[in-house]
C-alpha cells in the first residue's frame, strides 16, 4: 500500500492528485468547506489569545485547495496578516498564493493555531491481517498473520505472522472478526500530526468506524476516476488505495462530520427555489 500511493510512480506523486479521481467535501463544496474550516480557525485563533503568527497546517493537502481557500477568505483581515498557511503533501508542490508548500509535517512544537486534516489518515498505508483458523464473524479465535498481495493482480496470499506490536493493537482495537485492518500506524500518524502544535486545536475528518461496529470483512477499497473499483484492489500506483480508520483508537473526542458543520453554520438545506431562476449555478453549487 505504502508503495502503491507514495512510492516512485505512485498514486500520490503524479498525475492530476485526489481531485482527479474522487471528491472530498473540499472539492464537492469549496467554499462552503473552506468558509467552515476558516470559521473554526477564528474560533481557535479567540481561544488562544490572537496570538502574533496564527497557523493553519492542512494536512494531505492535495493540491493545496483547502488551505488556499482558507488563505482567500483571510486575506486582507487582520486575521489573514498573521496567518501562515502550511500546506503538508507528499505529491508536486502547487502554486498556491499565500500557502507554505512542505513534503513533511513542520516541526513538533513549533505551532499555535489549527492543524487539519481532511480525509488524510484512510490513505496512511496499513497492514491486513487474517485470523488463524477462520474466525466466524464476530469470533476471536486464532493468531494473526498478514495478507500479503501481488501488485499486478491484487490476489492475495497468507504472509508471516502478525509482530507483537500489531497483534497488541488487534487485540486492544479489533478483537474479532475474520479480518482485521491494523490501524497503528493511523494512530502513530496522527500523534505525529498533532505534535506539531505548541498550543491550539488538531481536527481529523475521514471515513471511520468505532469498535462496537467494526466491519468484519474489513473496508480496503480502492477508487479511480472518481469511480469505486471492483474487485480487490489493485496496488500498482494507477489508483488510490484506502480503508476506513477506527477512529477511537485515535484517541481525543468524536463528532460527525455534518454536526460539526452545522456548529460552523453550514445547514446543508437546500436554497431557497426561487434562486434557481435568479442565479441558476449558485442554486446547484
Amino acid at each position: 500500500m505504502a508503495d502503491a500511493l507514495y512510492g516512485p510512480g505512485g498514486f500520490y506523486r503524479a498525475g492530476a492528485g485526489p481531485s482527479g479521481h474522487f471528491r472530498t467535501s473540499v472539492h464537492a463544496a469549496p467554499e462552503l468547506f473552506a468558509g467552515a474550516v476558516a470559521r473554526l480557525l477564528a474560533e481557535v485563533d479567540e481561544r488562544l489569545g490572537r496570538p502574533a503568527e496564527l497557523g493553519f497546517v492542512d494536512v494531505g493537502a492535495g493540491r493545496g485547495e483547502l488551505a488556499g481557500a482558507v488563505a482567500a477568505l483571510l486575506a486582507g483581515t487582520e486575521r489573514g496578516a498573521r496567518l501562515r498557511a502550511v500546506a503538508v503533501e507528499v505529491g508536486p508542490a502547487a502554486d498556491v498564493p499565500g500557502v507554505e508548500w512542505r513534503t513533511e509535517l513542520p516541526a513538533p512544537g513549533s505551532v499555535t493555531g489549527l492543524v487539519f486534516a481532511n480525509e488524510w489518515l484512510d490513505n496512511v498505508p496499513l497492514e491486513v491481517c487474517e485470523r488463524d483458523g477462520g474466525a466466524a464473524e464476530g469470533g476471536a479465535a486464532g493468531g494473526l498473520r498478514y495478507v500479503e498481495v501481488d501488485p499486478e493482480t491484487g490476489e492475495e496470499s497468507p504472509g508471516g505472522p502478525a509482530s507483537a506490536r500489531d497483534a497488541a493493537w488487534a487485540a486492544r482495537w479489533w478483537p474479532s472478526g475474520r479480518r482485521v485492518e491494523i490501524g497503528r500506524t493511523r494512530d502513530e500518524a496522527w500523534a505525529r500530526a498533532v505534535a506539531v502544535l505548541e498550543r491550539g486545536t488538531a481536527v481529523a475528518v475521514d471515513y471511520g468506524h468505532l469498535a462496537e461496529e467494526r466491519p468484519p470483512r474489513g473496508t480496503l477499497t480502492a477508487f479511480r476516476d472518481g469511480r469505486e473499483l471492483t474487485g480487490r484492489p489493485v496496488p500498482d500506483g494507477s489508483c488510490d488505495v484506502t480503508a476506513h480508520v477506527a477512529v477511537d483508537a485515535l484517541g481525543g473526542s468524536r463528532v460527525r462530520q455534518r454536526e460539526a458543520l452545522r456548529e460552523l453554520g453550514v445547514s446543508g438545506a437546500r436554497p431557497p427555489l426561487g434562486t434557481a431562476t435568479r442565479d441558476p449555478r449558485g442554486y446547484v453549487a
